[in-house]
């Protein structure tokens, strides 16, 4: 059986900008993404708090530390700077592999530094 999980989550971040004229995509602090346990190209759920929207795209790196968390292209026109949204990093896997998954949640500051990093292990809850 497989399984669609939650295995990472930047937690109420901070739109920086929204860029109409790009290719699209969703530009996410290198750090962030490292600590969600999310790859450059990894296709992303991106909701926002502000107004319900949901969006799925893939995430690309900006420069570690930047704060950066820019929305390309078409999801531009419902997001906007300043709105909160959560970013899910999902996966789908099979009972072994949740097993041995742990699913990091990135809690962040408004200028979307890293303020805590909760690590929970799927087979224990």
């Amino acid at each position: 059986m497989f399984r669609e999980i939650c295995k990472g989550k930047i937690h109420r971040a901070t739109v920086t900008e929204a860029a109409l004229d790009y290719v699209g995509s969703i530009t996410i602090d290198r750090a962030l993404m490292d600590a969600a346990n999310l790859r450059p190209y990894e296709m992303v759920q991106v909701t926002n708090v502000s107004n319900a929207v949901l969006w799925r795209t893939y995430a690309i790196p900006a420069e570690a530390g930047s704060g950066t968390i820019c929305l390309n292209g078409p999801p531009a026109r419902l997001f906007q700077p300043s709105d909160l949204v959560i970013i899910l990093s999902l996966a789908t896997v099979t009972d072994e592999e949740y097993e041995n998954t742990t699913a990091n949640v990135v809690h962040v500051d408004g200028k979307n530094q890293i303020t805590k990093i909760e690590s929970h292990h799927l087979w224990e809850l």
